[in-house]
């Protein structure tokens, strides 16, 4: 039974999501501040969580910083309609996706699905077929589901893991926005989605790479993204 942790100062909300993830045998912790929600991950192994931006005492993104000090589970953010710099500030900060109020509740219970799935295959091992990439000191491996840069491992969340993967088996060949997100998200890709750059930014970030002069993933702008052979 995956356990998730909702968070949110707005009671309304918290009540509507727990029963309707409840209802589909999920366990719930439920939150109202930042600090609160801190408490439960400390106690319980928490498989994903959702997360307010605006709360009471401290945001939702410095819960989510908190989180990917330690832990890769997946997190989605809760953002109002319009507010874009949410958005991309959640996603670099580590987030897997985000969810804008007013929101359907069953897109909401559809997503968490899809990313507890990737999260169980991320943590399972012996699934996949042994696949490898070693190259220019870049080493990722399906199987172990981990990944290195000259001997230095670099922790990827499974969302991370899976663009970069997705990247090196298409060694060579530029990769369009849309295609990664459709390939990676398994969802129809929307113009102006900053998702996949937000993303990008924040596997360079984490192997060091300079972000005007990156070694490793290309920018071709106005085209993708790719892997040079």
């Amino acid at each position: 039974m995956a356990k998730i942790l909702i968070l949110d100062d707005e009671k309304e909300i918290v009540s509507l999501l727990s029963t309707l993830l409840s209802n589909e045998g999920y366990e719930v912790y439920e939150a109202m501040s930042g600090n609160e929600s801190l408490d439960i991950i400390e106690k319980n192994r928490i498989d994903l969580a959702i997360l307010d931006v605006m709360l009471p005492d401290i945001s939702g993104f410095d819960v989510l910083q908190r989180i990917r000090e330690k832990q890769f589970f997946p997190v989605l953010m809760l953002t109002a309609r319009g507010q874009d710099i949410d958005k991309i500030s959640g996603l670099s900060m580590g987030a897997d996706d985000y969810i804008v109020k007013p929101f359907n509740p069953f897109e909401v219970l559809a997503r968490v699905k899809t990313q507890l799935r990737r999260y169980q295959t991320y943590n399972s091992q012996g699934i996949e077929q042994v696949n490898e990439y070693t190259k220019n000191g870049l080493n990722i491996s399906v199987d172990s589901r981990k990944v290195s840069l000259y001997e230095e491992e670099i922790k990827l969340t499974p969302i991370e893991f899976d663009i970069l993967w997705y990247l090196c088996k298409n060694e060579g060949r530029v990769v369009s926005s849309e295609e990664l997100f459709e390939q990676v998200w398994k969802e129809d890709y929307l113009e102006n989605n900053n998702t996949v750059m937000a993303h990008i930014a924040r596997i360079r970030e984490k192997m060091h790479e300079k972000p005007r002069q990156p070694n490793i993933i290309k920018t071709v702008w106005g085209v993708g993204y790719t892997i040079e052979k």
